[in-house]
């Protein structure tokens, strides 16, 4: 029986790392974000109970681990790739069989307020991150946006928790298509296919004001303001199919600036009503603290 020996790849993205064997560990590809979803993988169940460990993506012949940022990975690397090597040299594979019937998909189609953008909603998590795919040459490390470009008819793609959003273009009506992408998708889900690769990190945008910003070097103000778009606002925004992010208050003009993402970005209302709705909350919850809010389209 061969011996797995394991090597240590580093990645664009300095908190992911990349375990790889030397042998084929998986026919495809799977992401968990926790322990309970790692039910057929003892391994991978032990890895979670490492407090640093954030995400583990298995693929091909490679583990690749991302972590919190409270350790370095030159502190744990060695001693991971060990625990690793150990585990995969006294077991016959990776995962453990706990049901041989196929897992169950369902996806649905849900209009939004953006009559280019549908939202197709699934009974499964796809990912813990705001994917935002803007077209086909930004989609190399976002399998599944990369597959929906495919599909001539398919302008951007929005992905969060368990729904993607699609922008379409003119040339067809959504009901020429929303049937075909559903299955699609429904087929992809089920066969595990991959949702973004090890080395995938969010694209910095043109434009330094869409950058995200870090919450907790932020004003007392600007804090009430975001927690106030998670709690009140951000809901709303997500089951259209959409996402928002807070940009920056203004102290002397009392201005917020929030980004909108996926179905609200372009969306002929969002703008206006959407703004009004946002500015209205705050107004209320903060009086005297808010004056206006500016909507751009991310």
């Amino acid at each position: 029986m061969q011996q797995t020996t394991i090597s240590i790849e580093n990645t664009p993205n300095e908190t992911i790392i990349k375990f790889v064997a030397n042998k084929l560990l998986t026919n495809g590809s799977v992401e968990y974000h926790n322990v309970d979803e790692a039910k057929n993988s003892t391994l991978v169940q032990q890895l979670f109970h490492l407090p640093f460990v954030k995400k583990v993506f298995v693929s091909a012949n490679f583990i690749a681990i991302e972590r919190f940022n409270i350790v370095e990975w030159n502190d744990v690397q060695e001693e991971l790739k060990t625990v690793i090597e150990n585990y995969l040299n006294k077991h016959e594979g990776l995962f453990t069989k706990i049901d041989t019937k196929p897992s169950l998909v369902e996806v649905y189609a849900e209009s939004t307020p953006n009559p280019a953008v549908m939202k197709f909603v699934t009974n499964k998590l796809i990912t813990s991150e705001n994917i935002e795919v803007l077209n086909s040459e930004d989609a190399n490390e976002v399998p599944l946006a990369k597959a929906l470009f495919d599909f001539p008819f398919v302008d951007q793609v929005f992905i969060s928790e368990n729904y993607i959003s699609i922008t379409k273009n003119g040339s067809v009506e959504w009901f020429e298509i929303t049937t075909s992408l559903r299955d699609f998708m429904k087929e992809y889900i089920r066969e595990s296919r991959p949702v973004i690769t090890a080395d995938y990190r969010p694209k910095k945008a043109a434009i330094p004001e869409f950058e995200p910003v870090d919450i907790e070097i932020l004003d007392d103000i600007s804090q009430e303001i975001v927690a106030i778009l998670d709690e009140y606002i951000k809901p709303a925004v997500t089951s259209d199919g959409g996402n928002i992010m807070f940009q920056s208050y203004h102290t002397e003009s009392k201005t917020v600036n929030v980004v909108l993402q996926g179905a609200c970005s372009g969306c002929p209302s969002s703008t206006v009503t959407l703004k009004n709705g946002i500015e209205a909350t705050l107004k209320q919850l903060l009086p005297n603290k808010v004056e206006e809010v500016i909507a751009i389209n991310g």
